[in-house]
């Protein structure tokens, strides 16, 4: 049963003038993994989120009116990609990533999709996805690649 924090993490809406604000979250959520395998570089990681950013698609995570993070999840007719999860390092273990992933299962389940999500190989996220449910399908270059099955409903 994942963590709930306490007070919760919301998801909030962002708008196409954030862009700033979320790419600054993703090098500062990113920075560690990506030095450990030598390719921390924060403007190719500018440039590889400007170039596909959708506001409509992203969602900060707040708690206490607080900005710890964002998602972004893509939504295609028959599976959603979650491309992007980060919680700043100051509050990560804190169960902010499994609150976030118990909300959007509520929402891939009740339209019957799953969830696919890509983890840079080195990466702790490959645990924390694989601990949320999240089945390995294949390995690329540098990433590993999941898919959560939908809850049947019930």
């Amino acid at each position: 049963m994942p963590i709930t924090p306490n007070p919760p993490a919301l998801l909030v809406p962002a708008q196409q003038s954030d862009l700033d604000d979320l790419v600054a979250i993703r090098i500062e959520a990113m920075r560690d993994s990506l030095e450990q395998v030598g390719r921390f570089d924060p403007v190719r990681a500018r440039e590889r989120f400007v170039g596909s950013f959708e506001a409509r698609d992203t969602r900060y995570i707040e708690v206490s009116g607080e900005k710890v993070g964002f998602v972004v999840v893509r939504q295609r007719p028959s599976e959603w990609l979650l491309d992007h999860l980060y919680v700043r390092p100051n509050a990560q273990g804190s169960g902010i990533g499994s609150a976030v992933l118990a909300q959007l299962f509520n929402e891939a389940d009740a339209v019957a999709l799953p969830i696919k999500v890509g983890a840079l190989k080195q990466s702790a996220s490959n645990r924390f996805y694989t601990r949320h449910g999240f089945q390995f399908v294949e390995s690329g270059e540098f990433d590993n690649y999941y898919v959560r099955l939908h809850a049947p409903a019930g």
